[in-house]
């Protein structure tokens, strides 16, 4: 059995504290607070900025088969979006990842890149949050996919190698039911509880953020990845969120496990989804479909 308490305060929602409650109706998760979905304003009037506005910068990077948000401080990508479908998933003649090799991009300044060398030695794989197999139409597409923008640390056997690669799997094997497939996936950093029972003032379990850092660059190692997983049912969408350590997860710990509330995943990111939409009729994809991870070779 995963071990699963890294995580287990995420799918409670207990540390988080979410600022409004989540109601299960009928059809999936209904927001009682849709005002924590609105922007502040970008663009502000002041002469305090005159000088330039210090950011932060998210680079939003355009590629052929996914877009990504890169974050600068981190190195490694806020998120990143995918659109499936059947058809794209077919491959194209002579495409291979044999063909493709792990590259730094230069479209991210010198000071802000990750680099090939914080990789080399870390006992951490490269982990595609685009995954090559989803960008088989060209060999370009599947060579962006190694963009190290599109890459964070993951642990390998028993996580990128195994249950990831699952669960990868199991976000194309939707396209076989479902015309249009949207999956959204990213890093997160959480806190853990700390060890020895300490507790704050009031009583409460205190929490400490720990994360590694690799390399000359210091890319950030999350603690947690997530999937977002959106597909559009005629008037309305069906949608899932899940967050799994970023550890060795055991091939028959089931999916369902991770599953968590979007709302939890955006207050630990930070990031808001599918403010264009009415997520209150949302329907839960894991109730019109089997959402549950298979091994394969």
């Amino acid at each position: 059995m995963a071990n699963m308490t890294q995580f287990l305060w995420l799918s409670l929602g207990f540390f988080l504290g979410l600022l409004c409650m989540l109601t299960a109706g009928p059809r999936g998760v209904v927001e009682q607070c849709p005002q924590l979905h609105r922007h502040v304003a970008r663009d502000v009037d002041s002469s305090i900025l005159q000088f330039g506005n210090p950011g932060p910068i998210s680079d939003l990077l355009k590629r052929d088969e996914y877009v990504a948000s890169y974050n600068r401080r981190d190195r490694v990508p806020n998120w990143v979006g995918e659109h499936l479908t059947k058809q794209s998933l077919i491959p194209g003649p002579d495409v291979s990842r044999k063909n493709s090799q792990f590259t730094e991009d230069t479209s991210i300044p010198a000071l802000f890149r990750a680099l090939l060398s914080d990789y080399r030695g870390s006992g951490y794989d490269r982990g595609h949050m685009a995954p090559a197999a989803d960008a088989v139409a060209t060999q370009q597409a599947m060579n962006q996919t190694f963009l190290l923008t599109n890459m964070c640390p993951q642990v390998g056997v028993g996580f990128n190698r195994n249950y990831w690669a699952y669960f990868e799997n199991f976000c194309r094997d939707l396209t076989n039911n479902f015309t249009d497939v949207y999956v959204y996936t990213g890093p997160l950093f959480l806190p853990q509880k700390n060890g020895g029972g300490q507790f704050d003032k009031r009583g409460r379990a205190e929490y400490t953020m720990t994360y590694s850092l690799l390399g000359e660059a210091n890319v950030a190692v999350p603690t947690h990845f997530y999937k977002v997983i959106l597909i559009p049912q005629g008037d309305t969408y069906a949608s899932a969120a899940f967050v799994l350590p970023n550890q060795a997860i055991p091939s028959e710990t089931h999916l369902m496990d991770f599953k968590v509330d979007l709302q939890a995943i955006e207050k630990a990111s930070g990031l808001v989804y599918f403010d264009q939409l009415d997520r209150s009729q949302f329907t839960d994809l894991c109730d019109i479909t089997t959402c549950e991870v298979k091994r394969y070779q």
